[in-house]
């Protein structure tokens, strides 16, 4: 802790770790299990508590709560952690709760993660790397979501919701069922919308890649046949092309929710 700098109004407990190059604004509080890796910064006033630990070069911006008890009222006090990524951007009045025996007893946010003014992740839910939650967006218990996903502002999730990765959930949406990966969701409740093609672009994806994905997507999401059947035959089609084997994977894995599909059984991206 020798190289960190602590403002003399903040409070470091005893047996919190601190790496090299920590910075602990005024008015901060650093629980006694916490642990800070190299470089992360505490701009004021940010409450750290429980276990949990954040990863190097993570900023933290004012009144912002991490590591407190979780809002679930089957949580008794269980030694549960908290885990945030490195590089993540944690803008002011954000909460992040650690995880509940139900969950696995973790909540996890990965690198390189930027979450806006007021947004919400709850216990036991895992984020990919370099997400962006935007402000007023909220993650219910034992959410997760793939790499790359974009959650636009006020946006809700309800609990145990997947998301896939590239995924682009519309401002204003509430999402009660699992997204696609790549695919765009927006409304109340949210339905498909079609394929994330901006963001595929912006990420450089081949263009060749994007044209096979929106061919399986349209076969998959057709109204010929059963969705079983349409995911066989699309699986078996690309078969060797890894894009669109993630999303067949993501469709048929075994989930507590739904799946989000188009609103009127249409197809086009």
């Amino acid at each position: 802790m020798s190289s960190a700098q602590i403002h003399p109004t903040a409070i470091v407990e005893r047996g919190a770790e601190l790496g090299a190059g920590v910075v602990v604004g005024p008015y901060s509080i650093i629980g006694p299990e916490v642990v800070l890796h190299d470089n992360v910064e505490l701009i004021s006033h940010v409450c750290v508590s429980g276990i949990t630990e954040i990863g190097a070069g993570t900023k933290v911006f004012p009144f912002t709560s991490l590591g407190h008890p979780p809002q679930d009222l089957k949580y008794h006090g269980e030694r549960s952690e908290l885990k945030i990524g490195a590089g993540c951007t944690i803008r002011e009045n954000v909460t992040v709760n650690p995880g509940t025996e139900g969950g696995g007893m973790l909540t996890k946010v990965g690198d390189n993660c930027l979450l806006m003014a007021s947004t919400h992740v709850a216990h036991d839910c895992r984020l990919g790397n370099n997400v962006i939650m935007a402000n007023f967006s909220a993650l219910a218990g034992h959410c997760v979501t793939g790499d790359f996903v974009t959650i636009g502002g006020m946006v809700g999730v309800h609990q145990f919701v997947r998301i896939g990765s590239h995924a682009f959930i519309g401002a204003q949406s509430a999402v009660d069922a699992d997204v696609i990966p790549f695919g765009i969701a927006i409304g109340n409740r949210a339905r498909l919308a079609g394929l994330n093609l901006v963001g595929l672009k912006r990420r450089k994806f081949d263009r060749e890649d994007i044209h096979t994905l929106r061919t399986a997507y349209r076969m998959i999401f057709s109204s010929e046949g059963t969705l079983r059947e349409r995911v066989d035959d699309a699986s078996e089609m690309f078969k060797s092309h890894p894009m669109v084997q993630e999303l067949v994977d993501f469709v048929t894995s075994n989930t507590d929710r739904a799946l989000c599909l188009p609103r009127n059984g249409s197809s086009d991206s």
